[in-house]
């Protein structure tokens, strides 16, 4: 890894994994559209002023991030490259089996089948992996670090907002859910 980052517009740039990522829930969306009108409008989760801001901090570093991956070379042919791959492809894995275990599940009931007995959010699990997995491919610390920001604000912010919503509207369920599922694979409940 480099201190100082590498710039270079060009087709094998880290912008080519961002959008598969990015555009992976969407395609599935077109493919299922009981999927498009359940995961196409976000709950309406009251934030609370600390929440709003790290929501503003979160969502103005992924979009920092996202503009410099357009200037990110992957190290191709690299150990660097394969290692990161692999990781990245175990992000779209967690992704695609967290959104098919969501679009299955009935929209009075909270999701808990699946990869959600493991993680109780699998979804920023997996950004969060991807996000690692890209860092490692292109080998730069400025990407890792904004992997492990995102995972850190995520973790204060919108996975605290996001459980707060479904504890209003599934009540014991999701209490129960919350006592016996950890937030993040690995890691002990909380």
């Amino acid at each position: 890894m480099r201190l100082i980052p590498e710039f270079k517009i060009g087709i094998f740039n880290a912008w080519i994994f961002v959008a598969i990522f990015l555009l992976l829930p969407y395609l599935l969306m077109l493919i299922n559209k009981k999927a498009s009108k359940k995961l196409g409008s976000p709950p309406d989760v009251k934030l609370t002023k600390r929440e709003k801001l790290i929501s503003y901090i979160g969502s103005t570093i992924f979009y920092i991030v996202l503009l410099y991956s357009i200037f990110l070379p992957l190290k191709l042919q690299t150990a660097w490259f394969y290692t990161g791959l692999v990781i990245y492809l175990l992000a779209i894995v967690l992704l695609v089996t967290a959104i098919i275990n969501f679009i299955t599940t009935s929209i009075d009931k909270p999701v808990t089948k699946g990869i959600y007995k493991y993680s109780r959010h699998p979804g920023y699990l997996s950004n969060f992996i991807a996000f690692i997995g890209i860092g490692i491919a292109t080998s730069s610390w400025v990407f890792l670090l904004s992997a492990i920001i995102f995972f850190i604000l995520v973790n204060i912010g919108d996975a605290n907002s996001e459980e707060r919503y479904c504890i209003e509207k599934y009540g014991d369920i999701y209490k129960d859910y919350l006592n016996r599922t950890p937030r993040w694979i690995g890691i002990p409940k909380y």
